[in-house]
């Protein structure tokens, strides 16, 4: 008899965005001749850029070559695109890591979910609530105690310390889904935590481009000793445009450890190294070269259009959902707007009669957690055309003033 991992049994029945897709193909196929805008996923528009594109044109020629072939690649990256992100993303910063504390993978998703292959079970995880929903569904499954941070209107969507200790802390700055974002001052408080309790912070810095002001940490290593505390996950999804192409990098740098039961300070990044050879064969060569070329002088310069692009987008939605009178966070260091749904309404309440009346779709903030509930979140990745239009619809839909 095969036993099952029970810890799924504790997951909802499925996963958030399975069940907006399902709603939504349902409409689609009732109403046939109706126009969806979907600004719910955090899926791009725009294509890859045309520095990425080309990049990869050529890693294609050159692998159907005899010279240029290449096989199994490096587990933890080709040291071409280590180098580039370590001088690009982290020396430009004047933060010291090196390429061996750079890890490339197949998506940040994928890093944020398996990182909990290095840490035992019975470690005591913080978790924001409302909150991405692959932090949380990932430690149910690995049945770990999960302590939920609320992150509110009422403490201005910034979670307060957990006032018992925690072993793993899970933090998402510019937010996901509320689109808001810690100060270094603010950030410092959770570093010096960690380090009073021996905690490791899981730092998801995949919206850092769209950061607009200062002070706003682009990187957790910003703060003096968050090297020894935390791990960092990077992306190009939300940048260059590869979300179909899968690319992303976690930090693990060698001053950080864990411990066995005994108290032994072990290296969390020799671990993940182990954990990396076992079970990665590497993101694929073109693909890297197509990562390494948002590094290049026309590839910063098309990705930063890209980021207005989607951040003008994020402004148009914003205003136009106070000019309807609602109550809205986030759009501004982020593509994400947080909006509070009319009284009376629960968020998958709001969802449905948002898609009926408008057809426009976003995802319930009950779906990020509990203290979701009565929020709605809305994306700026649609295209400039469909996001004012449905802007103007969900005004003539909705006057909540």
């Amino acid at each position: 008899m095969s036993l099952i991992n029970e810890n799924f049994l504790e997951l909802q029945e499925s996963y958030l965005f399975s069940t907006i897709a399902k709603k939504v193909a349902k409409f689609t196929e009732e109403n046939p001749n109706k126009k969806i805008i979907k600004l719910g996923i955090g899926d791009v528009t725009r294509p890859i850029v045309p520095a990425c594109l080309e990049a990869m044109h050529k890693a294609v020629e050159e692998i159907g070559t005899k010279e240029g072939f290449k096989g199994y690649g490096p587990e933890q990256g080709y040291e071409f695109l280590r180098k580039a992100i370590v001088e690009n993303d982290y020396k430009s910063k004047n933060i010291n890591i090196d390429m061996d504390e750079v890890f490339v993978s197949d998506g940040a998703k994928c890093d944020c979910g398996n990182i909990g292959d290095i840490f035992a079970q019975n470690n005591t995880v913080a978790i924001t609530d409302p909150v991405y929903p692959v932090y949380l569904d990932t430690n149910i499954m690995s049945g770990r105690k999960i302590i939920y941070l609320p992150v509110t209107q009422e403490n201005n969507f910034i979670p307060e310390l957990p006032k018992e200790k925690v072993d793993m802390i899970y933090l998402c700055f510019p937010n996901n889904p509320t689109g808001t974002v810690l100060t270094k001052q603010e950030l410092k408080k959770w570093v010096d935590y960690a380090k009073k309790n021996k905690s490791v912070i899981l730092y998801d810095s995949a919206y850092e481009a769209f950061i607009t002001k200062k002070d706003i940490p682009h990187s957790i290593y910003e703060i003096e000793g968050a090297n020894e505390v935390a791990i960092e996950f990077k992306s190009y999804s939300k940048t260059a445009g590869f979300t179909g192409i899968r690319c992303a990098y976690v930090v693990i740098p060698k001053a950080l450890k864990g411990y066995t039961k005994e108290g032994k300070e072990i290296s969390l990044n020799q671990l993940w190294n182990r954990r990396t050879c076992t079970k990665f064969n590497g993101s694929s060569y073109i693909v890297q070269r197509a990562a390494e070329a948002t590094y290049s002088k026309e590839g910063k310069k098309q990705i930063n259009e890209n980021i207005n692009y989607y951040l003008e987008n994020a402004k148009i939605i914003k205003q136009g959902l106070e000019q309807a009178g609602f109550n809205c966070y986030g759009g501004v260091n982020s593509p994400y707007i947080w909006l509070k749904v009319p009284e009376a309404m629960t968020s998958w309440e709001f969802f449905d009669e948002l898609l009926q009346k408008a057809n426009v779709v976003g995802t319930p903030g009950s779906g990020f957690g509990k203290y979701g509930e009565g929020y709605f979140r809305l994306t700026a990745f649609g295209t400039r055309e469909n996001t004012i239009e449905a802007i103007e619809r969900i005004k003539n839909t909705y006057n909540v003033t």
